[in-house]
């Protein structure tokens, strides 16, 4: 359970959710054996959804892993291209076997590093980006993709609310808490600056959508 919702309430949403393709029921039973962190089930179904809605062209990852939100966006976009960077070489080569078998692996790249160190030598803009990184890098990682956001463009954040210990100091485990006080200052940064509009979305682990305005 994520703290985030009532577990009657996950579970609810999850099984009302149609399953995943076999490949991808794949990867989450890896992920679940494994204890890979991947994107819960009712986030990967919002991010299907905004992808539909937005229909990016240019699709930038920060935090690959195995490669499982990499294919969930994939394959509701028929032409975007997806750039994503992972500095794991384990999840690396986990992340390319996954993809090589799918007919979406001539549309993603993916990039080894370090994300802080990759993004300033990015070139081209990017109309979606999603971070599911290091959450206490999420502020910088966000000031780094502002350059190469496309105006109307838009960033989509997972795990903001961690297990509930951005919103509640009850909550907070103390060798977490570095990474909630960086939370806590990234989720207000988003809300104040100017020229976006954020929302925080209490799913999964806490889903934040940052909108560039024109």
């Amino acid at each position: 359970m994520s703290h985030i919702n009532e577990e009657y309430i996950e579970e609810y949403i999850r099984n009302i959710l149609p399953d995943n393709k076999p490949y991808l029921r794949e990867l989450e039973i890896y992920a679940e054996n494994n204890h890979v962190p991947i994107v819960e089930k009712e986030v990967a179904q919002l991010l299907k959804l905004l992808l539909k809605i937005h229909q990016p062209k240019n699709i930038l990852e920060i935090g690959t892993a195995i490669g499982y939100s990499t294919l969930i966006m994939a394959e509701v976009t028929e032409y975007a291209k997806i750039t994503t960077i992972e500095r794991l070489p384990q999840m690396i080569e986990l992340a390319k076997d996954n993809i090589n078998n799918t007919k979406y692996k001539n549309r993603i790249n993916i990039l080894e590093g370090e994300a802080e160190e990759i993004l300033p030598t990015l070139e081209g803009k990017y109309d979606f980006i999603f971070l599911d990184a290091a959450k206490g890098q999420y502020l910088e990682f966000f000031n780094l993709c502002m350059d190469i956001l496309e105006p109307g463009g838009l960033i989509v954040s997972d795990n903001v609310l961690f297990k509930g210990m951005v919103a509640s100091d009850k909550l907070v485990v103390r060798r977490k808490k570095t990474i909630v006080k960086r939370l806590r200052e990234y989720l207000k940064y988003i809300n104040e600056i100017d020229g976006y509009i954020s929302a925080i979305i209490p799913i999964g682990d806490g889903i934040a959508l940052s909108y560039r305005e024109e």
